[in-house]
């Protein structure tokens, strides 16, 4: 199989060049685009994913519900879903939320963030994910700074939680 390829992109979003994945993880200086995806069900709950134990970053860690690369050419919206289908065996409409830069000792990342509430079955991908399931906002609240949340998912959420005060976003607080 060959190498996942990754276009590297410049602080405006132009593409510099694409590269293999394996030279772009583990240089944060080779931004590229990624898209998430915060599935909620109807009562407000936040599906995560564990992340396999086989993953080159943050492996075991609770993070946002799908995540994945943006293909060399790829629409963001299409990247989206393709990566929902892929993790989690769902189609669903979406609705984008924002964008941001994130960035580590690994990786620097401009994350495109869409949401979508899902009820249905999910069939995760085993070979990516150990574990899904629905969090509570307070739940992950409490999770925050104890080492079980990713570094990009405590980053992601607490950037959801500022969008979120406006309440166009749904924000359980209690657990249903």
């Amino acid at each position: 199989m060959a190498e996942e390829m990754i276009e590297v992109i410049d602080h405006k979003g132009n593409i510099v060049r694409v590269a293999p994945r394996s030279e772009v993880h583990g240089d944060p200086s080779l931004m590229h685009r990624v898209v998430h995806v915060l599935v909620f069900n109807s009562s407000g709950k936040l599906v995560l994913q564990q992340r396999s134990m086989n993953k080159d970053v943050a492996p075991g860690k609770w993070d946002t519900s799908v995540g994945g690369h943006v293909d060399p050419g790829e629409l963001l919206e299409k990247a989206a879903l393709r990566e929902m289908e892929e993790e989690l065996g769902i189609i669903s409409e979406l609705e984008f939320l924002y964008s941001y830069i994130h960035s580590n000792d690994y990786e620097t990342e401009q994350v495109h963030t869409f949401r979508c509430i899902h009820d249905g079955p999910l069939t995760y991908n085993r070979e990516e994910i150990d574990d899904i399931r629905p969090w509570s906002i307070n739940e992950i609240r409490e999770a925050l700074g104890k080492g079980t949340l990713s570094d990009n998912f405590e980053h992601e959420f607490k950037r959801y939680l500022g969008e979120a005060r406006g309440e166009q976003l749904p924000v359980q607080t209690h657990d249903r």
